[in-house]
């Protein structure tokens, strides 16, 4: 698959993510808003409700006081309630005649006696009974208590519980009633924050209750609530005598609620979606690389072997060659680079395998004392000889004071030798290697650095992979499978040590590796 047809596909699978999610928080908001709406309006019939209830409340209070004549024994007006009803009965369509009342007791001839049941008694007592049912219409339903003196306070949270209990509303809250002619909260969460004056006695409930707390101070939150009701709106004065007010502090939290098994499942499966798509994304350009690694380990090998296999067809035919095949000491010649040609191979062939059983952690480890500047020595005897035909020079620096430690004599010579190796091959002038040790905590560490082409960001995160090489062009002036520094990064982390590389493209590369004195 090409690159160009990868990347296509991205971008359709990126935009119907996109969409997916997109639509998800459309449905996420929208079913927020429903289940905000509905708690809106489950409120606010709540709230009517017991504005209907405080209503019939009063309007039975009304009732009982003006058609239960029991009541009007015990009643007593003041002389300026009394004239107050009368002089403004008109307003409200009762009409009576004010001197009547005064003028009974001489015009039916009244006995005079307390208790008299006599027909002229009984109708004194009619248009006493008759007056006192004015006035209290009047003050009822002209003047009536302030706002306060109308509600039981009891009666008012027992209803307001009530109604948010039927729907279901359990969310912690705070209430009042606000007057709109003291311009404050008169009550607020079950308490009086007002008490009538000693004037105000007619019908009063909260007359005889002692003085109450004063009216908190802040009340802006519930004050700015959208959630509030006129209360007592029968009433014939243009104006409310106030409203119902309630605030829920925790009203987002109960919202979220509602639709958070919602959103936890959509977080959840667009998590999985998404996790799917960037590890597809992720397989799909490793398997990319791995092909291209494949493709380039195959050209390399048949690079590497294209010359020793060369070489021995060539030797085998000369062998064969009636000219040759008498002179015995061209035939052993030829023998000679058949075989040196053929372990050229099976070194090769051996690298692949070790790398195998690396892989399968297959590598039996066989651990003795080793000691590193002898190693070191013998590497640098061994690339000099390289290294000089190139007119450069490789030195050791051995500053370790403490130089043995635990590891395979083999695989440890291995490691150094293809550190060396890798520097002089990628080192295209005069190579300048440089290999320093030096005691670090536990262990020695040993620098290998070298002033050749060096590599980029890229290639120095890539190049302890197995396979990968360091591209330097079209040219394959550079030998090899790419196994080298996989084999030295496998090697080294069998025997507890890490390694690290600085380089700078066009400044050569440092590698360092530590290997500690004793494997645990």
């Amino acid at each position: 698959m090409s690159k160009s047809a990868i990347w296509r596909i991205i971008g359709l699978m990126s935009i119907a993510l996109i969409g997916i999610i997109a639509l998800q928080v459309y449905w996420i908001s929208e079913r927020m808003s429903l289940e905000e709406n509905h708690f809106n309006e489950s409120v606010f019939r709540a709230l009517n409700q017991v504005a209907a209830k405080l209503e019939v409340e009063e309007d039975k209070r009304i009732d009982q006081t003006i058609w239960n004549p029991e009541k009007f024994s015990n009643f007593s007006l003041t002389k300026k309630q009394a004239d107050y009803s009368i002089d403004n009965s008109e307003q409200i369509g009762v009409t009576y005649n004010k001197n009547r009342f005064d003028t009974l007791s001489s015009s039916y001839g009244h006995t005079g006696k307390i208790g008299c049941s006599c027909s002229n008694c009984k109708l004194d007592k009619l248009y006493a009974e008759q007056k006192l049912i004015d006035r209290l219409l009047t003050k009822e339903l002209y003047a009536p208590d302030p706002i306060e003196e109308r509600i039981l306070v009891e009666h008012l949270d027992t209803y307001l519980k009530q109604e948010l209990h039927n729907r279901n509303i359990m969310l912690d809250y705070t209430y009042g009633v606000y007057s709109n002619n003291k311009k404050a909260f008169v009550i607020r969460d079950g308490k009086y924050n007002y008490v009538a004056s000693a004037e105000d006695d007619f019908g009063s409930q909260a007359v005889s209750l002692p003085e109450l707390d004063k009216m908190p101070s802040d009340n802006r939150e519930l004050l700015n609530s959208k959630y509030s009701v006129l209360l007592f709106r029968s009433s014939l004065k243009l104006q409310p005598p106030g409203y119902l007010m309630i605030h829920f502090p925790g009203k987002s939290g109960y919202v979220w609620r509602t639709v958070w098994t919602t959103v936890f499942a959509a977080i959840l499966f667009t998590t999985i979606i998404l996790f799917c798509f960037v590890y597809t994304i992720q397989v799909i350009f490793t398997q990319k690389k791995l092909s291209m690694i494949k493709s380039d380990f195959i050209n390399n090998m048949t690079h590497e072997f294209k010359t020793p296999i060369a070489t021995i067809s060539l030797a085998s035919d000369s062998i064969t060659s009636p000219m040759i095949a008498g002179d015995s000491a061209k035939v052993q010649r030829f023998a000679n680079i058949i075989k040196q040609e053929n372990q050229r191979m099976n070194k090769q062939v051996e690298k692949v395998l070790q790398m195998a059983l690396l892989d399968k952690k297959d590598v039996q480890l066989k651990f003795t004392k080793v000691d590193v500047h002898e190693v070191v020595k013998q590497a640098i005897n061994n690339i000099n000889l390289r290294v000089e035909k190139k007119g450069g020079k490789a030195r050791a620096i051995l500053n370790a004071s403490n130089s043995f430690i635990e590891a395979d004599m083999t695989h440890f010579s291995n490691v150094v030798n293809n550190l060396l190796d890798n520097a002089y091959k990628y080192t295209p002038e005069t190579p300048e290697i440089i290999v320093r040790t030096e005691n670090v905590g536990n262990g020695v560490n040993i620098i290998v650095k070298d002033n050749g082409i060096g590599m980029t960001n890229e290639d120095r995160r890539h190049i302890f992979d197995k396979f990968y090489r360091v591209h330097t062009g079209n040219l394959h002036d550079v030998k090899g499978f790419g196994l080298g520094l996989s084999y030295v990064k496998a090697i080294t982390s069998a025997h507890k040590g890490n390694i690290s590389v600085k380089s700078e493209l066009g400044k050569g590369s440092e590698f360092t590796v530590f290997f500690p004195y004793a494997v645990k």
